[in-house]
């Protein structure tokens, strides 16, 4: 008798436990931000229609769809592997599959906006990369990538 109450306190806590983690990383730390211009390239480019969120918590956090001007990103270099990171599910403007497929397919274009890696960092990187389509539709976010 003693040991079905032992298992089923441990069941309770372990649940607990989980959902605790589940929202801790899907919820708890996120951020909405706002803006009316991005920093591309050194330069300040206007937006519109800006729906973002960020974190403290880690570099990869931050996920923005906005609309912008596509000449804006003329000169600017394009991002080097670009790879969406998914968002958390109620973001929902932000589609890191379709974005990825889009930039797969030419639909899309993905520019380095800023190399924000700190001064002295050998080991890895940190890139804000922006996803913009011809019609001015545009989806930022930041990689952190370990160097090989």
């Amino acid at each position: 008798m003693n040991g079905k109450w032992l298992v089923g306190i441990s069941g309770i806590v372990i649940a607990a436990l989980g959902a605790g983690m589940y929202y801790a990383q899907v919820y708890a730390y996120y951020e909405e931000t706002q803006a009316d211009a991005v920093t591309v390239a050194g330069r300040e480019v206007p937006v519109s229609d800006w729906q973002g969120i960020d974190a403290g918590t880690s570099p990869n956090k931050i996920r923005a769809c906005f609309t912008v001007d596509p000449a804006a990103f003329e000169g600017v270099a394009l991002a080097p592997y670009p790879e969406p990171l998914l968002a958390p599910g109620w973001f929902d403007c932000f589609d890191a599959r379709t974005i990825a497929a889009d930039l797969e397919s030419g639909a899309a274009t993905a520019y380095l906006a800023e190399d924000e890696t700190p001064a002295g960092a050998d080991d890895y990187e940190i890139l804000r990369m922006i996803a913009v389509y011809p019609d001015g539709r545009a989806y930022m976010w930041r990689h952190y990538r370990e160097q090989s």
